[in-house]
């Protein structure tokens, strides 16, 4: 959702994203034929899964067999319409030990992903370890702003409070997707003048949401 502050307005962003999904999911879903019938050529194709990969439910993925097979279907997919696979590692959770260090929560997925990347030689934008290395910079009590930690009656979807590691509030949507953008021009994936306010604020209040039915 914040991606496109980062790029410039002649470029659309088209969000395929869907809370839950695994990348087993999202193809058994049919999710990734309906982008193939929108790919264009010139297209560039972001693939970033983990997260549901590594439930125990049938969402579930191994990160050496069928995480990678899995994600080859994407490569092949944008590759064969003519658009450009770019694989993303999956962004880090907040996590740190006693000491206040920013701890990996991912497992093999990541190591997975650049491994794959290095075989079929796609570029690589490795969030995870981007990720991980700002929680480590902004420290445990820096990052409660980026994720979903609210107080009791803070907003009316989570009345008793929340405590959640996971999910990101519109600053942790911000910051993350700057590190995309950040990490698309440092692959020339896009062009530079395609990337922009990577140093500037953005203020949370630019992410909305349509109104509910």
């Amino acid at each position: 959702m914040a991606l496109p502050f980062f790029l410039t307005p002649r470029l659309t962003v088209a969000n395929h994203a869907v809370n839950g999904r695994s990348s087993r999911s999202f193809v058994e879903e049919g999710r990734l034929d309906a982008i193939a019938g929108v790919l264009r050529a010139d297209d560039v194709l972001l693939v970033q899964f983990g997260h549901n990969d590594a439930k125990d439910d049938e969402r579930h993925t191994d990160p050496w067999t069928s995480y990678p097979d899995y994600l080859r279907r994407y490569v092949r997919t944008a590759r064969e319409h003519g658009a450009r696979p770019v694989l993303l590692t999956s962004v880090e959770r907040r996590r740190f030990d006693a000491h206040g260090t920013a701890v990996p929560t991912h497992g093999e997925y990541p190591a997975a992903v650049r491994a794959l990347a290095a075989e079929e030689k796609v570029p690589l934008v490795d969030v995870q370890a981007a990720s991980l290395a700002r929680w480590q910079e902004l420290g445990p009590e820096g990052t409660e702003e980026l994720f979903l930690w609210l107080e009791p009656g803070e907003a009316p979807g989570h009345p008793d409070g929340v405590r959640d590691n996971t999910h990101f509030r519109p600053a942790g949507a911000i910051e993350v997707a700057r590190t995309v953008a950040r990490g698309l021009r440092e692959l020339d994936a896009l062009a530079p003048f395609d990337v922009r306010r990577l140093e500037d604020p953005v203020p949370p209040e630019w992410i909305t949401w349509p109104a509910a039915d």
